[in-house]
């Protein structure tokens, strides 16, 4: 009498596991380092969005904000009935402040705007900026 055995043999799970390795292997190298692209692509974007609310504050107030004011005056509805330029704060994908200077030193006649990227250092390579 022949018995009935179900399942997997020891050499069949280790051949799916290595096919398994072999495959992650493949796909990990590509998806490593593409966080950051994506993270800088964001950080593009909502310098874009900061900027038009930016232009739209100089339409209501006739001047950009200044530097010491920042972007925090964003956050505050420019009249009664209005609401804010902002809803939240001007964070990078990175979570820290988006940086602001105005008068800019990059644009003289207008602003920087920018994040310092994934190192947190200013001036680094990795600056997504409103002047390039």
């Amino acid at each position: 009498m022949r018995q009935n055995n179900d399942g997997f043999t020891l050499i069949e799970l280790m051949i799916v596991v290595i096919i398994i390795a072999a495959l992650a292997a493949m796909v990990a190298p590509n998806l490593i380092g593409r966080s950051d692209e994506a993270k800088a692509k964001i950080a593009q974007g909502d310098l874009a969005s900061l900027d038009t609310a930016l232009k739209l504050y100089r339409l209501d107030k006739g001047a950009y904000p200044t530097g010491e004011q920042g972007l925090e005056v964003l956050l505050v509805a420019p009249g009664a009935g209005r609401e804010p330029y902002l809803e939240k704060p001007a964070l990078d994908p990175w979570r820290r402040k988006y940086q602001y200077r105005y008068p800019g030193t990059h644009r003289p006649s207008s602003y920087d705007l920018f994040s310092v990227g994934a190192d947190g250092k200013e001036g680094t390579e990795d600056d997504i900026k409103n002047w390039e």
